[in-house]
């Protein structure tokens, strides 16, 4: 088959609250015809400024889930015994136990111990994922179940559909909108990638979290550039987070300037590009240094 040309661009962040939504959402009003991706499942936002039209909704299944059937309960006590996260539960009469879909991690343990085969292991509802429009192009993103798991896989549904959607389109490009950290949704969301934006902020723990990303970057041969937004709050530390950037192989995509104007714009559900605050400026800089 022929090489793909759409290209993924995945804006990233060693921690939460450094501005990478702010910027994707931008980069979606400054792209020509993009496919967008709110991978941050667990806590997406991208849609706050968006104000995406959903229109088309999709379970995500994933993981098992015990369920006792009362009927045939014998009242044995032998899956209270196990559960070592106690999801087991006490009822009453005539629900002698039951289990706690919060607490139950799906082991499969009570299933495989229960003397008469009364407990159930049924594939769970772990959220959904959606196919939306937005003003600036088609996005796919997701919700994640309370205390559900495997955001990792939901990450992976989310970029595969977008994926689809800018080849059926004819769109050359999507962008990613990462969640924070280096954990397994992170992973989903870089491997493949054509380049990565680590958005960082000028404090000590920005420059740390920045070093473990970019190390998880490198990993994956994925190329990186970083943006130090609000970087003169503190600029020896600005000037520090980019040597560091450099020394690790990375590319400076430029600098954001602290502005209240961004707050505005959220407030307004409107990229800071589609106002005239002054960081609008610093903003388009970064998106043209990364030559997309």
């Amino acid at each position: 088959m022929p090489e793909s040309k759409v290209k993924e661009l995945v804006v990233i962040s060693g921690k939460g609250g450094t501005g990478k939504t702010s910027l994707t959402a931008s980069f979606a009003v400054l792209a020509d015809s993009p496919v967008l991706a709110d991978c941050d499942v667990d806590a997406a936002d991208l849609h706050l400024i968006l104000a995406p039209r959903v229109r088309e909704r999709n379970e995500f299944r994933c993981g098992n889930e015990a369920v006792i059937r009362s009927s045939d309960c014998t009242r044995c006590g032998k899956c209270l015994e196990l559960c070592r996260f106690g999801a087991i539960v006490r009822g009453g009469d005539e629900e002698p136990y039951a289990v706690d879909p919060v607490a139950c991690e799906g082991c499969g343990v009570c299933v495989r111990f229960c003397p008469v085969q009364a407990i159930d292991f049924p594939e769970s509802l772990s959220g959904e994922w959606m196919v939306s429009e937005t003003r600036c192009g088609p996005m796919v993103h997701a919700r994640l179940g309370v205390a559900a798991e495997n955001s990792g896989k939901l990450v992976s549904t989310v970029r595969r559909e977008a994926r689809r959607l800018a080849e059926e389109n004819g769109s050359c490009l999507v962008i990613v909108d990462g969640p924070p950290g280096i954990g397994c949704p992170v992973i989903a969301s870089m491997t493949g990638t054509s380049q990565a934006l680590v958005v960082t902020e000028p404090t000590v723990s920005g420059e740390h979290d920045l070093e473990r990303v970019l190390k998880l970057a490198r990993h994956f041969d994925i190329p990186a550039w970083v943006c130090v937004n609000k970087w003169d709050l503190n600029p020896a530390i600005a000037e520090r987070i980019e040597a560091l950037a450099l020394r690790a192989g990375a590319k400076i995509a430029g600098r954001i300037r602290y502005d209240r104007g961004v707050t505005l714009a959220q407030m307004q559900e409107k990229a800071v590009v589609e106002t005239d605050a002054p960081s609008a400026d610093d903003i388009r800089c970064v998106w043209e240094s990364l030559g997309l």
